[in-house]
């Protein structure tokens, strides 16, 4: 089933025109704050608060977004007054997306780098401990918080991902999708010995974010603004650079299912019925790799699609405040 619903993603996402968005969210993050992880980066995050203040008073939630967008993912767990007046909500960008930016020293980095950079993001903010929440790649990079500071992070909610390093096994036995067979040839295409002053990321690329990830809900609208999106973050040579390093961290992410079993801190995986890339079979056996977990649970999300917190905000918000009413040390 996911092989051929990909394709069809694949198909389907030249359909949308490229004219202005009509929808009105922020498309990237609009606030930065300088790590110093890698010589200095740039991370772009958006905070809930008022003027996007830190309530010291309120457990924290970190959010990590997937392949390609950016903080506005989250845009309805922003808009939640309920989940916003209880938790802080901290979108963070990872390296390779939204307003997130590296050094011109470099431009080589993993999702280890992501999860330091992150927090770093809430040392800056002073905040010294938090929940974490993933969506898809994200959840690769919240585990990454998880194992490399036990003691700040208090929580892992994991939405539409997989901790394997997409391997054979994670296809045979389980369905997964094969990403380096459908992904590799647009990487090789984003490579280039010159400079690419001119370049703006294709639009099937763009469609295909979208449509892959909300699937059903992915309107005509809904579409443009992921299209409009990816072209005002990817573009130029500095885009086109950022673009496939962020797909090399997708195509060449290392495994964590050795690593799991020595997270401590509870963990809640959601997974939705409709998700394309992961199915249900493969995160259901993943969720039983961490064994020292004080509680780790699976739930499947009916009807639910790989950007699991878009298409079914209401769940995610309900489990997640669950879980901050549960573990929270506030």
């Amino acid at each position: 089933m996911p092989y051929r619903y990909l394709y069809t993603v694949f198909s389907r996402t030249i359909q949308f025109s490229t004219g202005p968005t009509h929808l009105h969210e922020t498309m990237a993050a609009t606030t930065t704050i300088e790590v110093p992880h890698m010589g200095g980066i740039q991370a772009g995050y958006a905070l809930s608060g008022p003027g996007g203040a830190y309530d010291p008073s309120k457990p924290t939630c970190v959010l990590i977004n997937s392949m390609c967008t950016t903080v506005s993912l989250y845009k309805d767990q922003f808009a939640d007054e309920e989940l916003t007046s209880a938790i802080n909500l901290l979108a963070i960008e990872p390296l390779g997306h939204g307003a997130t930016s590296l050094p011109s020293s470099t431009e080589h980095f993993t999702y280890w780098d992501s999860a330091i950079m992150a927090l770093q993001v809430m040392d800056r903010l002073g905040i010294r401990e938090a929940f974490a929440l993933g969506t898809s790649q994200g959840g690769w990079i919240v585990t990454r918080m998880a194992l490399l500071a036990p003691r700040r992070i208090l929580g892992l909610l994991l939405l539409g991902t997989s901790i394997d390093y997409e391997s054979a096994a994670s296809r045979e036995q389980f369905g997964a999708w094969d990403p380096k067979t459908l992904l590799t040839p647009f990487y090789d295409k984003w490579c280039s010995a010159t400079a690419t002053p001119e370049f703006v990321v294709d639009d099937v690329w763009c469609g295909m974010v979208a449509t892959l990830g909300f699937g059903a809900e992915a309107t005509a609208e809904l579409t443009q603004f992921w299209i409009s999106t990816l072209k005002d973050v990817y573009k130029g040579d500095e885009g086109r650079k950022k673009l496939r390093m962020a797909l090399a961290c997708l195509l060449d992410r290392d495994g964590l299912c050795r690593r799991v079993r020595d997270i401590t801190c509870p963990v809640h995986w959601l997974q939705g019925t409709e998700d394309a890339p992961f199915g249900t079979k493969l995160p259901a056996e993943h969720i039983k790799l961490f064994t020292s977990s004080k509680e780790a649970k699976f739930t499947i999300i009916e009807g639910g699609n790989h950007y699991l917190n878009a298409t079914n905000p209401k769940e995610v918000g309900f489990y997640l405040s669950q879980m901050v009413n549960k573990h929270s040390t506030r």
